[in-house]
């Protein structure tokens, strides 16, 4: 049903190998780029390890920079939803939790490591769909959506973390000239959405069931709609979403919880989904960075279960390093179904792949636990690796549920129509099982509540803070308005001999 399997990870590092001047073999142990890039098969083998690097957002690697899941640590420990256990969790993720950031902590390489990584991949595709192959038109213009598609989203969020990141849109091979300069928001926005718009035009709306999980015309659309949110470009966001609401493919689950579940992956309300694979013959955690000199070895999962099921002496012996706030659960009104499936609390059965019991809050310091994409239905076998590290349940990254709740914001902050907004923000209340709102409701601040518990314990939460100019708000003292974007990783600032500069404050 699933899978994107990555085969091919190493030939998106092709380099120029030298050769004799009157010689030009190719090495027999080793293809080349050269004889690579010819048939439908490659440039999808290509096109997937694109895909691939944004499954090493959340990778554990040893050799490389030794990462620890660090997306979560800069999308979800640092806001008001999630702690650092204090007990467990590493010294960053104990220092990010009280915004301590700082340009040469590693998960702000990691992460600019893999979103240039998914940039260059996809502009190898592109570059060489103009050489010598066997593709046919049609080939062509699908697999050259597909990569401006991944190179939108790839430069999109590094627009969110960083602010004025490089725009890369050729594969630079002079050794001696690689480094880019900041770019503008300006030229950010316009570079993203030409390439969404180009993904739009030349995707299919759907493929066929060999190929499930690779983005669709409708992905580019609800795209479109969603950076022009960020741009507060209203008129435009308001037109691409409604679009996507009216005439799209998406509809909300009748149930929430298995919008998450194993057996439910990329069902009606993805947008975008991470595909996992796995499992296969060693998914130990430390090969999940396809970088890795043994990511042969290992399909890539996330290590979702292993750093968030709940530590302190748990069952199944995981690291508990982070866990739900006192205030995310406290913003959830009685009788929200989304409460039971997203987190769990004192009387809750606890579910791993070992065994069931009642949960004891002292496994986790704030007394919860996260249950989303995890609990009963999580713990068939085929979600676990052997050893019971790796998980292989998708990411469900763009959800329909976050698109409208998206279309009421551009309604109510561009003076659209109201009516229309107010029925976004119902539709999803009534899922969780929540009336109406009540006459009168202030429209804005229930899309903000909504969007917060709706996609509570997903990677979004920070980024409404820093858009919606709210930190002050909910982290008191401790903000600065420096964290609006993070630090460049001082490693490339130096690389770059001054070319990059480095965001003010850090």
């Amino acid at each position: 049903m699933k899978k994107i399997y990555v085969f091919i990870v190493s030939l998106c590092f092709l380099g120029i190998y030298s050769c004799n001047d009157e010689l030009d073999l190719e090495p027999l142990d080793r293809i080349t780029q050269n004889s690579f890039y010819k048939t439908r098969a490659d440039f999808d083998g290509a096109i997937f390890a694109a895909y691939s690097s944004i499954q090493d957002f959340w990778g554990t690697s040893t050799e490389t920079l030794s990462e620890r899941g660090e997306f979560w640590k800069i999308t979800m420990t640092i806001t008001d939803d999630v702690a650092a256990d204090n007990v467990t969790a590493d010294g960053i993720s104990q220092d990010i939790d009280n915004l301590l950031i700082r340009s040469s902590d590693i998960p702000y390489a990691a992460v600019y490591t893999q979103i240039y990584e998914g940039i260059f991949r996809a502009n190898l595709v592109l570059e060489n769909l103009e050489n010598e192959n066997e593709l046919t038109a049609e080939d062509k213009t699908v697999l050259a959506a597909e990569a401006k598609f991944l190179r939108a989203w790839f430069h999109f969020q590094a627009m969110k973390l960083f602010g004025t990141p490089p725009i890369a849109t050729e594969v630079l091979k002079d050794i001696n000239n690689l480094a880019l300069p900041n770019s503008t928001q300006e030229a950010l926005f316009a570079a993203i959405l030409s390439d969404f718009a180009d993904a739009a035009a030349g995707l299919p709306e759907v493929w066929d069931s060999g190929n499930t999980g690779r983005v669709t015309s409708w992905a580019a659309k609800s795209y479109v709609g969603k950076v022009n949110v960020w741009k507060e470009d209203w008129p435009t966001a308001i037109t691409a979403l409604a679009d996507v609401v009216d005439n799209g493919p998406y509809v909300l689950l009748p149930d929430y919880e298995s919008v998450f579940a194993f057996d439910n992956e990329n069902n009606a309300e993805s947008i975008f989904e991470v595909q996992y694979g796995g499992p296969f013959s060693d998914d130990n955690l430390w090969v999940f960075d396809d970088t890795h000199s043994e990511n042969f070895k290992a399909s890539q999962g996330t290590g979702r279960g292993w750093y968030w099921d709940a530590g302190n002496g748990a069952p199944g012996g995981k690291l508990g390093w982070w866990a739900p706030t006192q205030d995310l659960v406290d913003a959830f009104e009685p009788g929200d179904t989304r409460a039971a499936s997203i987190f769990y609390q004192d009387g809750d059965m606890y579910y791993t792949t070992f065994t069931s019991l009642p949960y004891d809050a002292g496994w986790s310091s704030t007394n919860f636990t996260l249950k989303k994409y995890r609990g009963e239905t999580n713990t068939v076998p085929a979600n676990h690796s052997p050893n019971q590290q790796a998980d292989f349940n998708n990411e469900r990254w763009f959800r329909f549920a976050e698109l409208k709740l998206l279309y009421a914001e551009a309604l109510i902050r561009g003076g659209g129509d109201l009516t229309i907004a107010e029925q976004q923000i119902n539709d999803v209340r009534n899922r969780a099982g929540l009336a109406n709102l009540a006459g009168g409701s202030d429209l804005l601040d229930a899309m903000m509540q909504e969007k917060r518990v709706e996609l509570a314990l997903e990677p979004h939460r920070w980024f409404d803070i820093t858009r919606w100019g709210i930190g002050s708000q909910i982290f008191g003292a401790a903000w600065d308005d420096k964290f609006v974007v993070f630090p460049f990783p001082q490693s490339e600032v130096d690389r770059s001999d001054g070319l990059l500069i480095q965001n003010q404050g850090y």
